[in-house]
């Protein structure tokens, strides 16, 4: 249709196959935008994953990129100029500086994977062996070889990606999609929009500093890339969008211009949460959220504990799915089990969560990281109190009130914000209805995908 923006969303480990706060918020943005075509990239680990939405009329086409997946080409001998091109990429980023990768992107056949032929270079080797005497001395060269040839050949198989022709390319984060989003702006000449919902480089490192089988240079590698990508994004995006301005600054520092940058903060279909408030008899405390290792799950149980002995008569709910990481869940299972907590403590699986709104005493977030979580907005919208980890955006959401924040990991220090609550009803509902008119004048779904729809026709178009 003439005068429609065809946008490419460039999506790493998200939607359509995971559920949560991105995928989420990439199916309202298309849902909502129903005058914008969205053709997917989605970059994923494996084949055949299940897909976990129903994608809009307004989906054109879906691309999933596997990064695992052995890709075939043609052989042919080492191109000597393209070796020295990443080798001296290379000397730049070990010399503190940021190159320029156009020639190496234009250089590299679309579809064709580098790997194989860098692999069979002698001026890659040597840089490869070079590199390992001088930085990894302390462990074994197979290490580090085996820790570069995996990081280079899914860089090597982004670069050389077949991209889908639109008019923008959006990336809803920085990495490997980030980097998709850089050779789609290369060889095809057409925006590139960056939107961080967290911050990819700071979320990378620290998974890599808890993985104990990488270590050394190894870790230090990992970490500098991701780092570098971050980098790399922020010096050609046209655009690069976070959703607080904490967030903002922290890309300011890692090098993004102050001219390219701006806040859109997540936001909720508010008449939608506003629910009819049914008090039910006890006390219910419950949390929103995927049963995985970042929302703490655990935590949550051990203030169940706590709260348990000082409130006899609580309840705790635990609103979400349950089938993403089934051994965390099992553990779950047992701490709740060997804290004595089966009569009170109740995992519901996927559930309509208005329901739960409506009855809720207090909504707990225990994660160790988040961006913006939505599940905040929603609470305050259907008048429920909120206490939570210090993580991400929560401080500000929570009007940086300290009687209702707690460190990660803090059972004892989330409790004492949910007794808070228990004690003093009359002074809550002046804070609840505070933060139900902060959310309404702030955090309006519609309007917020309205600004995105003004930078897609204004890019798009142009």
């Amino acid at each position: 249709m003439a005068g429609r923006v065809k946008v490419c969303l460039i999506l790493e480990g998200s939607y359509p196959y995971i559920t949560g706060g991105v995928s989420s918020w990439v199916h309202q943005l298309i849902g909502e935008l129903e005058d914008i075509d969205f053709v997917l990239f989605t970059i994923s680990p494996a084949t055949d994953q299940p897909v976990h939405y129903e994608l809009a009329d307004n989906v054109v086409a879906h691309h999933d990129l596997v990064l695992s997946q052995r890709r075939g080409s043609k052989k042919r001998a080492p191109d000597k100029k393209l070796i020295l091109e990443i080798k001296s990429i290379h000397d730049a980023f070990f010399a503190g500086s940021m190159p320029d990768i156009s020639a190496l992107i234009k250089g590299i056949p679309e579809g064709h994977s580098l790997s194989s032929e860098a692999m069979g270079s002698a001026a890659a080797w040597e840089m490869i062996t070079s590199r390992g005497q001088l930085k990894n001395p302390a462990y074994p060269f197979a290490n580090y070889f085996w820790a570069w040839k995996s990081a280079h050949d899914m860089i090597f198989t982004i670069l050389a990606a077949a991209l889908p022709e639109a008019d923008i390319y959006h990336a809803v984060s920085t990495g490997y999609a980030g980097l998709t989003a850089i050779n789609a702006k290369i060889r095809l000449d057409k925006p590139f929009i960056l939107t961080e919902h967290g911050l990819y480089h700071k979320e990378r490192e620290m998974e890599i500093r808890k993985t104990p089988f990488i270590r050394g240079y190894q870790r230090d590698m990992w970490i500098n890339i991701f780092n570098t990508l971050s980098r790399m994004c922020y010096r050609h995006a046209d655009l690069i969008i976070a959703l607080f301005e904490h967030n903002r600054r922290l890309q300011l520092e890692l090098g993004a211009p102050e001219e390219k940058t701006r806040v859109i903060p997540n936001g909720i279909d508010t008449v939608r949460f506003m629910v009819k408030r049914e008090k039910r008899e006890g006390f219910h405390v419950g949390l929103v959220g995927r049963v995985v290792p970042i929302k703490d799950i655990k935590t949550f149980i051990s203030m169940a504990r706590i709260i348990s002995d000082y409130i006899p008569e609580a309840c705790f709910h635990c609103i979400g799915p349950t089938d993403e990481d089934e051994a965390y869940y099992e553990d779950c299972k047992i701490l709740v089990k060997s804290l004595r907590l089966q009569e009170k403590f109740k995992f519901t699986g996927r559930q309509n969560v208005l329901e739960y709104y409506s009855f809720l005493d207090v909504l707990l977030l225990t994660s160790v990281r988040e961006a913006q979580p939505l599940v905040i907005l929603e609470a305050y919208c259907a008048g429920v109190p909120v206490v939570s980890t210090r993580v991400g955006n929560v401080p500000e959401l929570l009007d940086f009130d300290d009687r209702f924040i707690a460190p990660p990991k803090d059972a004892l220090q989330l409790a004492e914000g949910v007794k808070y609550i228990y004690k003093h009803p009359a002074e809550m509902e002046g804070v609840i209805e505070k933060n139900r008119e902060r959310v309404l004048s702030f955090y309006e779904r519609k309007s917020l995908h309205q600004a995105y729809r003004d930078i897609y026709h204004e890019y798009g178009l142009s």
